[in-house]
């Protein structure tokens, strides 16, 4: 009997930015891959369109965590209001339940474009939380 293929948690993963793993993200949200379509009809085929591959866009990804003291998140996004921006190899990986990794999704030159906390409330007990929102320029799944 071949052995069972479960699939992976969505819980257990890291965050890297730029070879440093980055303190606990409690969500991370990967973006979408897609392929522009470009039609294209040759001379003597006058019922037949082709279809070819044209630019490929990616979506942003989006980094959720509970606020610390740690104000790495909001530095990031401090270079680009200030002009300088910092761009950064990010790395999501996805890990088994023997923590080892399974998955990894590489973004290139990585910026942050919106950071943002959650509202903060006296009456909750539920903990704040800071979203970066990050575009990039390419995505490798390794």
């Amino acid at each position: 009997m071949p052995a069972r293929t479960d699939p992976y948690g969505n819980f257990n993963f890291i965050v890297e930015v730029d070879g440093n793993v980055t303190a606990g993200f409690s969500e991370v949200v990967l973006p979408a891959a897609s392929a522009e379509v470009i039609d294209y009809r040759e001379g003597g085929e006058l019922n037949t369109v082709r279809k070819l591959p044209g630019l490929i866009r990616y979506g942003n990804v989006m980094l959720r965590r509970g606020i610390t003291g740690s104000t790495e998140l909001y530095d990031w996004w401090r270079t680009v209001q200030d002009g300088q921006t910092a761009r950064r190899d990010l790395v999501v990986t996805l890990l088994d339940e023997g923590r080892n990794a399974v998955k990894r999704w590489r973004f290139r030159h990585a910026w942050p474009i919106r950071y943002e906390a959650s509202a903060l409330d006296a009456r909750g007990s539920g903990v704040v939380i800071e979203t970066l929102e990050v575009v990039h320029e390419g995505m490798d799944v390794e």
